[in-house]
């Protein structure tokens, strides 16, 4: 399988994402769909917490929301999980409710992964991992 990669270039760092569109084809056009429009360019990483995850996709350094595109499907029940290096969806309460925040696992965090078609069980959406810069 021919997969995508997406390189971020950071002020602490380059690196690259591999995208998983076979198994979570909505929400990687949604992402490439940002990536393309220059949505990320000089956003920043606006929650970072140890041992858990980095947040980033929606904030500029003046904490500063961008405009976004309309939420998408949740995909979270595509049997990817969120294990360490994965990237997945950021959202609020709302199972399907993600547009452009992301953030990426630091460690496995299996309570974030989909356990039902629920508000508290949908989880959230992986669609790729870090396969450079980690």
């Amino acid at each position: 399988m021919n997969m995508t990669k997406v390189l971020f270039k950071t002020t602490s760092g380059n690196f690259t994402l591999e995208l998983n569109a076979e198994k979570a084809p909505l929400t990687v056009a949604n992402f490439l769909e940002y990536v393309k429009s220059g949505h990320y360019n000089g956003k920043i990483f606006h929650r970072v917490i140890n041992d858990f995850m980095i947040q980033g996709g929606g904030m500029d350094k003046d904490m500063k929301e961008g405009k976004t595109l309309a939420p998408i499907k949740n995909e979270a029940n595509n049997g990817l999980k969120n294990d360490k290096y994965t990237i997945a969806m950021a959202r609020t309460m709302q199972p399907h409710s993600a547009t452009a925040q992301f953030f990426i696992n630091v460690k496995d965090n299996d309570f974030l992964n989909f356990k039902g078609e629920d508000m508290y069980g949908w989880g959230y959406a992986v669609f790729g991992k870090v396969v450079e810069g980690t």
